[in-house]
């Protein structure tokens, strides 16, 4: 389970989309871009295969709840 979800916009202009991400996963911090597209750039090590599909479902499920259903 993801914990200490964050997320701060990539540029100055808020209303451009991309954003900064970061949480701790099985005490360990990861962090990444959020594109527009629902890409994730890992800015971190990225997590093991095994976790990482799962990480990015819930990335983007809190993405469209904190950004987009406002």
């Amino acid at each position: 389970m993801i914990t200490h979800f964050q997320f701060k916009s990539l540029f100055e202009n808020k209303d451009m989309p991309g954003w900064h991400f970061s949480f701790y996963y099985k005490k360990q911090k990861y962090t990444g871009i959020y594109h527009q597209n629902g890409d994730i750039q890992w800015t971190s090590e990225k997590p093991s295969d095994e976790d990482v599909d799962q990480l990015k479902e819930q990335i983007h499920e809190l993405m469209l709840f904190h950004v987009y259903d406002k």
